[in-house]
Parts: C-alpha cells; structure tokens; sequence
C-alpha cells in the first residue's frame, strides 16, 4: 500500500493533480476498502501533502490571495457539510454504494476536465505562437473578481471533495478556467492548489470526526506519498508533464467505469476505443491550430537552429511528447 501511495504521490508531484482521484479507487479497487473508509484516509493524506505545491507557488507569486478566500468562503463549510451529508445517507452497504456512485461520477468528470485543461493549453501556445497573447504578468496575477459564482463554485467543489475526495485540484481549476480565463496556467494552479489547503483540512477534519477514518490505513499512505509528492516535484523539470496528464485521464476512465459497475467486456471496448480514437482526435486538434501532429517532430524542427518560437519567451522550453512549458509542468 505504501508502494502505490507513492507511486500516487510522483504522479501529484509531477502533475500537481490526481490525488484523491487515484489514490481513493486504488484503495477501493486494489485493496478492497470500504469507500467511505478510503475517502476519510485519503483525505486525511492529502491535507499533509498539499501544503507541499502550495508553498513553492506562493513563493513564485503566482496566487491570487483574493481569490482564494472567495473560493474558501464556500469550500470549506461545505467541505465538512459534505461529510454530515454522506453519513446521513445511511449506514453500511447503502452509503457505501452511494459514495462509490458518487466517485465514479467525480473521476468522469475528472477525467473530462483534464481533456478540457490540455485543449485549453493547446489554445493558449498557438496565441503565444501568433504573438497575440497577453502580456506575461509581473508579481501577482490580477483579475476582476467575480464575487457571487466564485463562492458557488467553491461550495460545489467542497461539498463533492468532502464526499469523494475527489476534485480539490482536478474539477476547481476547470471551473476557474471558465470563470477567469485571463489567468495563466501558472496562475490556475497556483491558485487552485493554495485554496485545495484549507478545503482539504475542512473535509479532513469533518471525516476524523463523523467519517470512516482509520489511522491503520493512513500512515502507509503518508509513509509513501511524502517522498513520492518530493520526488515527483524533483523530476518534474525533466519528464513530459504532458504525457503524465493524458496517462492520468485514461487511467482516472477505467476506475470510473469499474466503480459504476460497468461490465468487464463494456470497459474493456470502451477503454479500446478511446485508446485509438483519442490520439488521433488530438493530433487533429494540432493540426488544426498550426502545430505538427506529433510533439516530437515540432520538438525537432524548433531545436535545429530555428532559435525560439514567436510569441515563446527564451528559455520556455516545450517538453518532448508534451504540450506544455517546461516551467509550468512543475506544480509542486
């Protein structure tokens, strides 16, 4: 068990997400324990290791303080609120049931919003290419805040990750994609993980108190996360964040399915497909925003000589087999 929490652990590291989202259905599926037991000592987990990414944002001064408060305004009482609600569900089998539905549905989700995330950074190099993206910020990103649907979106992803344990980073940023899209990759992320802190620890709390938490369980997750999360922050400078993240979606798929019990054949066509339809879907993608189909192949032709893309400041650096700079695939 401490073997896969740190296998989880490199993955947050080096990705800055998947926690909660891999690590509960490997205790659900893997180990065999009892949902709700595995989202109150994932949680738990959790809350020691987000403060690791957290620190190293704030330092760069790429968080929106601001906007964190607004988010924590909503997040955390329904971080807790979330907890009551999934004990008042029922006992035994019958919460158990409705919490594994629940994070079926949340990895899904999950499991979209990183699709959506890396379309999104497609997006976001083909204008830095064009020269038509927005100036780089200096010091701390700012944004015109949006009081009422930042405190919503909060409450939401508190009350799914005080049920689940799933969406503190994975299913927020998305919605701070669409609320804030003047704010950098950089800024999304360093934001979205300072806020995850407190959220985590309200739900953490709730679940050592009314939840199924179990310290037995717990400790092999911290004794693998915490070298996993620093080992993981340590090669992120040097392996394809990229390629991490679209690894992640497809595994976050499988778990999805498997905890809604979908049908070994169904699951099986269905992760075929996706297995061939989504390279080819996205290769089109960067087709079709100017870039080569293949990462490497622009990866080559940029590295002979060309000297930097326009629009890409020096030293931005794309990995191979990545769509995203160098300097942003390190979110923890």
């Amino acid at each position: 068990m401490a073997l896969a929490a740190a296998g989880v652990g490199i993955v947050v590291g080096l990705t800055g997400m998947g926690g909660g989202a891999l690590m509960t259905p490997v205790l659900v599926l893997l180990f065999g324990v009892p949902p709700l037991t595995a989202v109150s000592s994932d949680l738990v987990a959790s809350a020691v290791m987000k403060p690791v990414g957290s620190f190293v944002h704030l330092r760069r001064g790429t968080v929106h303080l601001k906007l964190v408060a607004l988010l924590c305004a909503g997040s955390v009482p329904a971080a807790f609120s979330g907890v009551l609600l999934a004990r008042a569900l029922g006992d035994g089998e019958e919460v158990q049931h409705v919490i594994q539905v629940a994070l079926g549905v949340a990895l899904l989700v999950a499991a979209a919003g990183l699709t959506v995330r890396a379309y999104l950074r497609l997006l976001e190099r083909a204008r830095e290419r064009d020269g038509v993206a927005a100036p780089l910020p200096q010091g701390r990103p700012s944004v015109r805040l949006r009081l009422w649907p930042t405190v919503l979106v909060g409450t939401l992803g508190g009350l799914v990750v005080g049920m689940t344990s799933v969406g503190s980073g994975s299913l927020i940023i998305i919605a701070l994609m669409a609320l804030y899209p003047g704010l950098r990759a950089s800024e999304l992320v360093g934001t979205d993980l300072v806020q995850a802190v407190p959220l985590v620890a309200s739900a953490a709390i709730g679940h050592i108190l009314f939840g199924d938490f179990s310290m037995d369980l717990t400790l092999p997750l911290l004794v693998g996360s915490i070298p996993g999360v620093w080992l993981g922050a340590r090669l992120s400078a040097s392996l394809p964040g990229g390629v991490i993240r679209r690894a992640l979606a497809f595994v976050l798929l499988a778990s999805a399915l498997k905890l809604l019990d979908v049908s070994t054949p169904v699951t099986g066509l269905l992760l075929g497909l996706t297995l061939v339809a989504a390279p080819l879907l996205w290769m089109l993608a960067r087709r079709r925003h100017g870039f080569p189909a293949l990462a490497r192949r622009e990866d080559g032709e940029t590295g002979r000589g060309a000297g930097p893309e326009p629009g890409r400041e020096p030293g931005r650096a794309v990995h191979k087999d990545s769509d995203e700079p160098e300097t942003e695939a390190a979110t923890v």
